[in-house]
């Protein structure tokens, strides 16, 4: 498809129709990049995304443990019970 930039403020913009828009799976929100002189407009990524994967992989690896030793309180020893 061929398009030209419109003015935008001091920007340029692309008008994307709406089946295209529909088609990537775009919303209000995207990621924006350059690739060997493409600029690529992709949905964001949601927050997050990957972390659970990535926690289960690391205790597998045995790499989840605390970086620093737990450090009990006064309420630990002298008022908490089990």
């Amino acid at each position: 498809m061929r398009t030209r930039l419109i003015k935008i403020g001091n920007s340029r913009g692309v008008r994307l129709p709406k089946p295209l828009i529909e088609e990537a799976g775009l919303t209000d929100q995207v990621d924006v990049t350059v690739k060997n002189g493409a600029i690529m407009v992709a949905p964001m990524a949601s927050c997050r995304s990957g972390w659970s994967d990535a926690a289960k992989q690391m205790r597998e690896r045995g790499e989840d443990s605390l970086l620093d030793p737990p450090t009990p309180t006064r309420f630990d020893e002298e008022e908490w019970d089990w």
